[in-house]
Parts: structure tokens; sequence; C-alpha cells
């Protein structure tokens, strides 16, 4: 099975706007690819923002930018009911929400009551409103960017939220060269090409038939539960967080131009599809990306 021609346009295309990051790229698109929503999380000016515009264009979806602040109202984002003098009443009006592709914007910066308004429609797609259910795009993906929780004015992500997050990236600093190259020439104008010739929802579809054998499903159900049992950490992976990352798997085997998912998928995505959903023991010095890495490579494939 080989890449389809239209993925590696995009992934090419997405490349000139993300200099020297193709691994975090390729991620943030199986992401996308796996129905999954993304995290991106990192100090502020190193493109998190950049790059979650570049996959709404360069899909060729529609989306809204909601910048979350202190003061961001739920309503802001769901949408509310207005009152009506010509109709002589209520009428519900679409927040921003109502798109193929919300990017949140700094989501740590508003308050969990604020943020929680995100649950229902990263869960099922849906928002309610004044008991009302309004059905959102089938191709609606929350891209989130949040800064480090030390830093002045934000609120930890709960961990009912980060569960839904498929995926959490970090891109760090540009390596010298690309950073050297940047400081010579000035950032490139912000100019993504909306494509009209990739049809997501087809590809998602692709990647769900990709096939998992039965021995695979058992290497991730040992991974899965070696991470409730580890004593330092305090909450493993959930059925849902696993779900994801065989989402995920399917997801990188496809870019890859395979048709079935190798082992080695299962663990070139772990860290960025369950670490943000693992809470250490408190107390616990041992960071918990270096408590998965090892718990990925003492888990055998074969049981």
């Amino acid at each position: 099975m080989a890449q389809p021609s239209v993925l590696e346009d995009t992934l090419n295309r997405l490349d000139m706007h993300i200099l020297g990051k193709p691994t975090e790229v390729r991620l943030s698109l199986a992401c996308l690819l796996s129905r999954g929503h993304l995290l991106l999380e990192d100090v502020p000016g190193v493109g998190k923002t950049t790059l979650a515009q570049a996959l709404a264009r360069e899909l060729g979806l529609d989306h809204h930018r909601i910048q979350f602040t202190g003061d961001l109202m739920p309503s802001e984002i769901t949408g509310g009911t207005i009152f009506e003098r010509n109709s002589d009443s209520f009428v519900f009006h679409k927040g921003p929400i109502f798109t193929q592709v919300v990017i949140a914007d700094e989501i740590n910066r508003a308050t969990p009551r604020t943020q929680s308004a995100l649950l229902e429609a990263m869960s099922e797609r849906a928002v309610s409103v004044e008991g009302i259910t309004h059905r959102l795009d089938d191709l609606f993906t929350v891209i989130a960017t949040q800064n480090p929780v030390h830093q002045t004015g934000t609120y930890p992500l709960p961990e009912s939220q980060l569960d839904r997050f498929s995926m959490c990236l970090s891109l760090g600093y540009p390596d010298s060269g690309f950073e050297k190259q940047l400081l010579a020439k000035g950032p490139a104008p912000v100019s993504f090409q909306t494509n009209n010739d990739i049809d997501l929802a087809e590809l998602q579809r692709q990647v769900s038939e990709i096939h998992c054998s039965d021995e695979l499903i058992q290497y991730l159900h040992r991974l899965i539960t070696a991470t409730r049992v580890e004593p330092s950490i305090e909450l493993g992976v959930s059925p849902r967080g696993g779900l994801q990352w065989l989402a995920i798997a399917r997801a990188w085997a496809f870019i890859e131009g395979r048709d079935h998912v190798l082992p080695d998928d299962l663990q070139a995505i772990a860290l960025p599809a369950i670490a943000h959903k693992c809470v250490p023991v408190a107390g616990s010095t041992e960071p918990i990306q270096q408590v998965l890495r090892r718990l990925v490579t003492q888990v055998s494939v074969y049981g």
C-alpha cells in the first residue's frame, strides 16, 4: 500500500510552514486522520498556532480561532439563545464552535468553567444549550494550544479534558540551523493554501480500515495494563485512551504506506498519545515520560 500522493503533497507543504519538525508534523496529521483532537503544549513563539492553522487550511477545512482568556464565557464558544422582536421568540445563535476545526488558542488561560464548554463537543461532536442538543460537523476537531502550567494566568486542564485529547505534542525550539535561517531571512509570510483536492472524510475512512491483528491487540492491552499497575503511576491509560492510541497507530501506519499496524507503530506514538493522560503518584521523582519509555521497553511484544 503506497502513501496517497495527495497526502505526500500535504506533508511537504506542512513541512514548509513548520521548518525542521517533520516528525511533529506527521504526528499532528496522524492525530487528525484518526479523528482525534490535538493539544500543542509549549512556550510562546515556537509555532503552535501556525501549525494549527496550517493543518486546517491544508486539509481544506473551515476553521475558527478562539482566543481563550480569563474572562471568556462559555456562551462565547457555544453560542446562545437571544430574544428577537421580529419573530417574538428566542432564537439560537451559533457560536464559533460550529465549524470543522476549532483552534483553541491558549486554552489553559480560560477558567475551568469555560474550558468545560468543550467537553461534550469533544466527546460527542454536539453541544447542549438550554436543554437542546445541537449537532456539530462530522469532521469537527479541536486543535488547542497551551502554555506551560507554571506560567502566570494559567489553569491546569482537568484529567477529564486531557483524556479527550488523542495526542499532546511539544514542538520545542528549532534546531540551530533552521533558527539561523529564520534569523537571517526573517519569518516567511503566513500564506496557507486551501487544499480542495483532499477528502479528509475519505482518508479517515481508509485509516479506520487499516488491519490490526489479534496479536497486536493483545500487545496493546498489555501496554495499557502496564500503565495501570505501575507503582509510580496513579492514573493510567483509560479505555478511551487505548482506543485513541490504536486509532493513531492506524493513521501512522497509513502515513507510512502500510495497510496493517506493526508493534513499532504503537511504540513510535506512545509518548504523544498517552503521556498527558497518565498521572504520576504524588512525590514521584521519575518523569512520567521516562516511566512510559521504560514500560514500552519492558513489555514484551509476544506476551
